[in-house]
């Protein structure tokens, strides 16, 4: 039987995936965290038979959602008879808040609340099928995808329980839910694996068709899938998306919110589609994303089955194009030759701190520098830092500024920000608002034959897992509290 294609199932924790904003979950500008007493009840949302799910309950935050919840053990919607509970509710929406660089603040709790909520009661369906199906996800198996987490973001396990424990996520929410999309996925190769046969035939026409768009222009392409089960709900997932858009433009990246909220296989890829060419998607989805420049996002765009968000990635001419050899590129001249818009960003420290923790704030300094975009995603991002300091600058004469700010700004590119260094006031970073210059164009290098295979099993499993979870929602009997 053929498996869906292996890739890291969840989040990539805050320190490798954030675009700036949460950088200090893993690095505080306040001392310490208090540590959170043991709860009188374990969450609800768990894996019978399989994942064990005994939690440790943080206590409730005082600027959350508690005064909306003072049942904090309540219902929060049934499902087949199967609860999600008001706990389980809360503790989500925490971890994708905390995973994805978005602040944990009462408003942006009211708005991601129930989206959260249709993400665990389809997650409830998706679990009840593999129940049904005598699915068994062991602890041993979450145990490796936390590992490959931890791996990818080189984090210790004592420090992704810190980072989860600062926004009060009990570490057996994490699993439970890594649990039911392992599930899910072994319940979709249950379903529909011995039915998808990939042919040589297949791949030979699929190759024929890609040699037809070798010379039109290719889109890397990633996507986000909400699905509308009936024109009632239009509105309601067309603002669903909006939201969601509104959060990664924030900062929140967008393979997390794949991850978290994109009803398509491919979020367990963080919504990746793989290489596209002009032409090749539906012509609503198509013509959306050949008005995108790399890393833009589309607006909602409503096409069979729901709502897509898309975004590009990268962008390839085709095999035919004159590209420019990168070495004659010259960036352009500044409009004011000795003068350069800036902001500066100043992470404060202490006098007399200890070196421990200068090095943790110089380390949250740096992440910053290496997501910096651009002086107005920096500002966002500064916002929600406790203590951090943005200045817009505005136009500055570089003579005028320190030796050493000169020296660190010379090291630059346009649009880039300098290397984090210490100053009297703490750890300061420049960053320049000229545009960056852009990334040389590339030729489109077609796929071997085990890529073009893959991408054909996933565009079948693709439909098929739709359908399966479509088919799922119209049979069951669910109540939002």
């Amino acid at each position: 039987m053929r498996t869906l294609p292996k890739s890291r199932i969840l989040l990539q924790i805050v320190l490798a995936a954030l675009s700036g904003a949460a950088v200090f979950c893993a690095v505080p500008l306040e001392a310490a965290t208090p540590a959170h007493p043991k709860p009188k009840h374990p969450p609800a949302a768990q894996v019978a038979k399989t994942e064990p799910g005994a939690a440790t309950k943080p206590a409730p935050a005082a600027d959350d959602d508690e005064d909306e919840d003072p049942d904090a053990n309540g219902v929060a919607a049934v499902v087949n008879d199967q609860v999600v509970s008001v706990y389980d509710l809360r503790q989500r929406t925490r971890l994708v808040l905390s995973t994805s660089g978005m602040p944990s603040s009462p408003e942006y709790i009211r708005r991601m609340r129930p989206q959260v909520l249709e993400q665990l009661k389809t997650e409830k369906l998706e679990l009840i099928e593999a129940q049904r199906k005598n699915i068994t996800v062991s602890p041993t198996d979450v145990d490796k995808e936390i590992q490959g987490i931890l791996t990818d973001n080189k984090l210790t396990m004592d420090q992704l329980k810190t980072i989860l424990a600062r926004s009060e996520v009990a570490i057996e929410t994490l699993r439970a839910q890594i649990a039911v999309q392992l599930a899910w996925q072994k319940a979709i190769e249950d379903e529909y694996g011995d039915r998808i046969n990939i042919s040589e035939a297949d791949i030979n026409d699929e190759f024929a068709r890609i040699n037809q768009g070798k010379d039109k222009p290719h889109y890397l392409v990633s996507e986000i899938f909400l699905a509308v089960e009936n024109p009632d709900q239009d509105e309601k997932i067309k603002k669903n998306a909006e939201d969601l858009i509104t959060q990664m433009h924030g900062g929140a990246p967008f393979p997390t919110i794949a991850r978290q909220f994109s009803q398509s296989p491919s979020a367990a890829s963080g919504g990746d589609l793989g290489l596209v060419y002009d032409g090749e998607l539906p012509s609503e989805l198509n013509d959306q994303v050949a008005k995108l420049q790399p890393g833009g996002i589309t607006p909602p765009i409503r096409a069979a089955g729901g709502y897509y968000i898309l975004a590009l990635r990268d962008r390839q001419e085709g095999a035919n194009a004159q590209i420019p050899d990168p070495a004659t590129v010259k960036p352009p001249a500044p409009e004011h030759p000795g003068y350069l818009k800036l902001v500066r960003m100043l992470l404060p420290v202490p006098p007399k701190a200890p070196e421990d923790y200068v090095k943790r704030v110089a380390a949250g300094a740096n992440e910053l520098r290496t997501h910096f975009e651009s002086c107005e995603q920096m500002q966002k991002v500064m916002a929600q830092i406790k203590g951090g300091v943005f200045m817009n600058l505005g136009e500055m004469k570089l003579t005028d500024l320190s030796p050493q700010i000169q020296a660190e700004i010379a090291k630059t590119q346009p649009g880039e920000a300098t290397q984090p260094f210490m100053s009297a006031a703490g750890v300061e970073i420049f960053g320049r608002c000229d545009a960056r210059i852009a990334a040389p164009a590339k030729k489109f290098q077609a796929l071997d034959r085990s890529q073009v295979e893959r991408r054909l099993f996933q565009q079948q499993i693709s439909m098929l897992a739709r359908r399966y979870i479509r088919d799922l929602r119209r049979q069951a009997n669910v109540e939002t509290r």
